[in-house]
């Protein structure tokens, strides 16, 4: 697996505080920031206020093509970070102040001789014409730096800029704790619902920019050596140097780093250990979306429960259970549903052989037994009445039906909040952790949305364990608190050895 690298995003980015928003309105003139002379601002009347926009002068960092046009159009705003990063903290969440923010991106081929207005309501959906349309007129677009009208007809070599006023969704206050750390490498606990990288609608409000901010050190660039999903929590690995990145790439490219999760699923999980080598196949590249299929690439996990417990202490997936009415095609009869008559949740230890995206969330739902909370895989809205168990081959629920049915939900569970994207997987999770509060900004005019609750930040799949195959090296976190018996409940506390679930690996066939 290649190492995943921290880069800056082509496109070049602008950032503003409120802080010298505010100061705009006292005070017209340029101001610099932080008592820098090495920084030049401007001011952009929007209509209903004036937006302080600053560059560094000379030499920036970003996409070289960018820059160089920012160095011939002086009114093009470069990239710019705020340090210290704007956080607070409030009801047990990590918050970002609103700030401005410019994307600058060169006129793509498809672009060209199109009306400006047309491009952004037909390839930027998440907001309105409407919208789009009055940031134009404004000058909150503009190319090369002036302004220009919706039907500018953009040119061959133009640099696009537009600045937005930008929300992060809050994520949770949990710190990231650090279990290890030497020259070369750290290895840390991902909070759930927190992502790794900078991407979509969270930027500071992401692993690596909290890790920076933890160390006060805006030159610190931690490169994560491997995926975890934002819904997914802990160990990962962040490598210092370049070279340390490859090295422990290599390692788990060869297989030789082994990897325990544990979960938490619908039902009895069997007794024993049980091993899914059903392949998995992403029937949309644009969704993401995957699922086994037998022409799809090869997969194995190792499964083993930990512990089951009955619906007596079954008291936190109630709404997973809830029929879903008013779907046509989907059955909402309680009693005729196999998967709503499993009973209970079970905890188990899962150990991929293999790294295909989703891998333990898809095989996990093809046994029968899906992620309890997953807000994908264990959703009868998109997979049907039985989830997808046992579905090899789609005739049960066609992958049409399944991304009609996604992207519906990606259309209707959030009406009038931002309109789905490319990313639907993504977005479907994020609608479904957040809901319209009624309010807007009184800077931008955004519809604002209410904050998430603890169980919708989170899927309860967690990265328990990493450990060298020979034995050179390991690192473990205790169990989450979801994966523990429940009050007044007698249970495990702790998990065995990986040797429990390497062992029903001897004398199969190796796999690709």
């Amino acid at each position: 697996m290649p190492a995943a690298q921290t880069s800056v995003a082509p496109v070049a980015e602008s950032i503003i505080s409120e802080s010298m928003a505010s100061a705009s309105r006292d005070d017209p003139k340029p101001v610099a920031s932080n008592g820098s002379t090495n920084i030049e601002a401007k001011v952009i009347d929007t209509g209903n206020e004036r937006i302080i926009v600053k560059a560094p002068r000379g030499k920036q960092k970003g996409h070289k093509h960018v820059q160089n046009q920012i160095a011939k159009n002086p009114n093009v705003t470069a990239t710019n970070d705020i340090w210290p990063r704007p956080y607070y903290f409030e009801d047990g969440l990590r918050r970002v102040k609103p700030y401005f923010f410019t994307y600058n991106t060169y006129c793509k081929q498809r672009w060209r001789k199109r009306e400006l207005l047309d491009i952004f309501t037909s390839e930027f959906r998440d907001r309105p014409p409407a919208y789009y349309k009055s940031a134009i007129e404004k000058g909150m677009v503009q190319v090369n730096g002036n302004p220009v009208t919706p039907q500018y007809l953009v040119q061959n070599g133009d640099l696009i800029s537009h600045t937005i006023h930008r929300h992060e969704p809050p994520v949770t206050s949990e710190p990231i704790r650090v279990l290890h750390e030497d020259d070369s490498m750290m290895v840390v606990v991902k909070p759930a619902g927190v992502p790794v990288h900078p991407a979509g609608r969270y930027m500071y409000n992401s692993v690596v920019e909290i890790l920076k901010s933890d160390r006060n050190d805006p030159d610190f660039h931690p490169r994560p050596c491997h995926r975890l999903d934002r819904l997914t929590s802990g160990i990962m690995f962040f490598a210092k140097t370049q070279k340390a990145a490859e090295e422990l790439s290599v390692q788990i490219s060869a297989r030789t780093v082994r990897k325990e999760y544990i979960a938490r699923v619908i039902g009895r999980f069997p007794d024993g250990e049980v091993v899914c080598d059903q392949p998995i196949l992403q029937i949309s590249p644009k969704l993401g979306l995957n699922r086994v299929r037998a022409n799809g690439k090869t997969a194995r996990t190792v499964f083993k429960r930990l512990a089951y417990y009955g619906p007596e202490t079954d008291l936190d997936n109630g709404p997973l259970k809830e029929p879903v009415a008013g779907d046509a095609g989907i059955d909402t009869n309680v009693d005729s549903l196999p998967w709503m008559r499993k009973q209970g949740y079970s905890i188990v230890r899962c150990l991929p052989v293999t790294g295909r995206t989703h891998q333990i969330r898809v095989h996990l739902q093809f046994q029968g037994h899906p992620i309890e909370n997953d807000p994908i895989y264990a959703n009868q809205k998109v997979w049907g009445a039985d989830l997808g168990s046992g579905d090899i081959d789609g005739s049960k629920q066609s992958d049409a039906d399944v991304m009609t049915r996604l992207q519906r939900m990606g259309r209707e569970d959030a009406a009038d909040a931002v309109a789905y994207h490319d990313e639907m997987l993504e977005n479907y999770e994020k609608r479904r952790a957040e809901k319209l509060s009624g309010e807007t900004c009184d800077q931008c005019g955004t519809e604002l949305f209410t904050d998430p609750g603890d169980q919708e930040l989170s899927v309860w799949l967690h990265s328990l364990r990493y450990a060298d195959a020979g034995g050179a090296w390991g690192y473990t976190t205790p169990l989450p608190k979801w994966a523990l018996p429940p009050d007044g409940i007698e249970g495990p506390t702790e998990v065995g050895g990986l040797e429990e679930l390497v062992k029903p690996l001897e004398g199969l066939p190796s796999i690709e």
